[in-house]
């Protein structure tokens, strides 16, 4: 084993199974029985359980496991690189084989260290290699990997490693070690912790570090792995994703080897991921992998068609993600909306610091990316602006070889879709949930329209349930990505599935004449008013957004009440290192109230009503809405600008910016009493 600071590689040597030893594995791993558990049902609640696989005429591809997966791919791709970790300002890369071989050697570790099968390794720690290698060794040796957040308190990684079984977590650093250490006495599962970064400040009983770790599976036979590997059945579990919480405890997702392995393989190929033996794709791993998007974008895919993964560093969204993306320069890129909403503000704020021709040039460029992509007609004032202005904007992004650009998560404003593809970029929207295994439906190079999720992926279905007079429906799916079911929650279960056995989303939808997916709302965020009228709030919130550049965020409220009203946050500086929002105004929003003949170059110059012009043009950005309102129930009546933005600090915003309704109820209750006093 070579180290390398907090990185340990895998390399030949006769104790460590080394690539002759590896190649002998192969012959016989690739053709282990596929066999599959014995299952009477669609769903379970115990992580030991099985399943019965949706396997019918549009997904009939044989089952595999994740060891399957990642031993075909060995097989194609062994020498090319697979993983890239910056470390002294050099990019080391390890390759396929020696990437399998790490993950041999956690997974004989894990072994070591007594995790028991169908128990979990959770993983709390910033993307990384030992990420990746911590995840698939802890299935080869019979585990669940649970990613956790590294946002998390310690009360809520207890509950995620109380109930997923931990009997190993594997941390970052010393942050979250003290999380661990909080909480380690009320987890009677916990055997060890691992920490991948840095080194250990103080040596405690059953904590090791990266490199400790690695060397202890070294005396465990190659066959007792191999074993266990090949009891591994395609319809059993091998993954646990933690729901967000944002409307209840977290639930934990059961994922089959089956849904990884089959999602991996036909959800990249609809977004046109192409396998390393026609051209290696590349791609900066950067978001959260305890959320199941990054996760099988990153980790899954990658390993499914040969990809190379360059790891951002720690502090990627606070200002380092456009760096990495310039060294590494991706092929293809995934962000969830707020990622590509401040890479948008980011464009704008440099525009705005140009020389007054240079100002007009790019604008201009830009106004002739947005009508030909509009149009999707490239003609040759197109090819001029694109390589006059948009290359290089795209460049210094970190996108110049960019190809395909991905979002997902949550709903994408307009304005921010329009601003990017006048830099001609187009943003390819996924649908699909945590029970999905991610994506159900997808955009791609063949298969977009704007404001779409894209087409239901090949070999999956869907139907839209209780549709109203326009269409709208509760989305349903149903495929080999649906999930097992929720570890320990029988009735949450139950729930998420209709009599037929279609899962139900829960969101509202409605699909045209071509198979295209719109997404018009959440049943349980659907508001209901004291008259009985059904009100949809993102539609309301976005229009809202889309008259008032001004605004960060905007949250309907009328549940119950007689009318609707609005709770308003204003664009601020965030705070680089807390990531806490600031009371100074953005550039963007500065420049607005300049536009409007005020002062104001901060939240508290504005809130209160303060600011009286702000105040004004907001009052009539309001009204401008409530102007294209279908009924008089859907109109804001009232509305106060709130002191703080929206945060994942601050509780409002999940892990991956989604709004958290019920936090921000919760938190701003006084404010919305106001509005509904007589």
């Amino acid at each position: 084993m070579r180290m390398s600071g907090s990185h340990a590689y895998c390399e030949l040597s006769n104790k460590a199974a080394g690539a002759l030893l590896t190649m002998l594995h192969w012959s016989h791993v690739v053709h282990w029985c596929v066999s599959l558990a014995p299952a009477q049902s669609l769903w379970t609640t115990e992580a030991s359980g099985s399943v019965q696989l949706r396997i019918d005429e549009l997904c009939p591809q044989e089952p595999i496991t994740v060891h399957q997966m990642f031993m075909n791919s060995v097989q194609k791709y062994g020498n090319l690189p697979a993983l890239a970790s910056k470390r002294k300002d050099k990019w080391e890369k390890i390759t396929f084989s020696e990437y399998y071989n790490c993950c041999r050697m956690a997974a004989r570790s894990f072994l070591k260290l007594g995790l028991e099968r169908f128990h979990s390794v959770a993983i709390l720690g910033f993307n990384s290699a030992e990420w990746f290698i911590s995840a698939v060794g802890a299935i080869f040796a019979g585990g669940l990997t649970t990613g956790i957040y590294t946002t998390n308190s310690p009360e809520a990684c207890l509950y995620v490693a109380s109930n997923s079984r931990a009997n190993i977590i594997v941390v970052d650093n010393q942050k979250q070690l003290d999380k661990i250490l909080q909480i380690k006495d009320n987890l009677p599962n916990l055997k060890a912790i691992v920490q991948y970064s840095g080194s250990l400040q103080k040596k405690f009983p059953n904590l090791y570090s990266w490199e400790e770790f690695m060397g202890l599976g070294l005396d465990i036979p190659d066959k007792a792995l191999d074993d266990i590997i090949s009891s591994q059945k395609a319809n059993q579990c091998c993954v646990l994703i933690y729901t967000s919480g944002t409307t209840g405890i977290p639930k934990g997702v059961m994922l089959s080897h089956d849904n990884i392995t089959w999602t991996a393989h036909h959800a990249s190929r609809a977004g046109d991921m192409q396998p390393a033996e026609i051209k290696q794709e590349s791609l900066v791993s950067y978001l959260p992998l305890s959320h199941i998007a990054a996760q099988i974008y990153d980790l899954w895919t990658g390993i499914q068609w040969g990809e190379l993964v360059y790891f951002a560093q720690p502090d990627a969204l606070k200002g380092s993600l456009v760096g990495t993306l310039r060294e590494a320069t991706p092929s293809s890129h995934m962000g969830v909306p707020r990622v590509w909403e401040k890479i948008m503000e980011k464009v704008k704020q440099e525009i705005s610091r140009c020389a007054y021709l240079k100002r007009k040039l790019v604008t201009w460029a830009i106004s002739v990316g947005l009508e030909a992509n509009q149009k999707c007609t490239k003609s040759f004032l197109f090819t001029l602006a694109n390589s006059l202005v948009l290359e290089k904007l795209r460049a210094e992004l970190g996108f110049s070889c960019c190809q395909k650009f991905f979002t997902g998560a949550a709903p994408l404003g307009s304005d921010t879709v329009q601003f990017l593809l006048g830099l001609n970029i187009r943003l390819y929207e996924a649908y699909g949930m945590s029970e999905s295994t991610g994506p159900h439906f997808m955009s791609g190079p063949e298969t977009y329209k704007l404001s779409s999720c894209g087409k239901v992926l090949p070999g999956c279905r869907h139907k839209l349930a209780n549709t109203d007079a326009d269409g709208c429906g509760e989305i349903c799916l149903w495929g080999r990505n649906v999930f097992m079911g929720y570890v320990n929650m029988e009735d949450k279960t139950v729930e998420a599935f209709d009599e037929d056995g279609w899962l139900r989303s829960g969101d509202l939808g409605k699909a045209d004449e071509e198979g295209f997916l719109y997404i018009t709302g959440r049943i349980k965020e659907l508001i209901i008013t004291a008259g009985g009228e059904n009100v949809p709030p993102i539609p309301i919130e976005d229009a809202v957004k889309r008259e008032l550049p001004i605004i960060s965020n905007a949250m309907l409220i009328g549940d119950k009440r007689k009318f609707l009203s609005m709770l308003l946050t204003l664009k601020c500086v965030t705070n680089i290192e807390t990531m806490e929002p600031t009371d100074d105004l953005s550039s963007e929003a500065v420049e607005y109230c300049q536009q409007l003949g005020s002062q104001a170059t901060k939240v508290s110059d504005i809130t209160g009503g303060k600011d009286k012009l702000v105040n004004k043009a907001i009052q009539e950005g309001i009204a401008r809405v409530n102007a294209q309102a279908i009924s008089n129930a859907q109109r804001i009546q009232k509305w106060t600008i709130l002191k703080k933005d929206f945060s994942v600090p601050g509780g409002e915003l999940g892990p991956t910016m989604k709004l958290r309704r019920p936090v921000v109820l919760k938190k701003h209750n006084d404010e919305i009493e106001t509005f509904y006093r007589e």
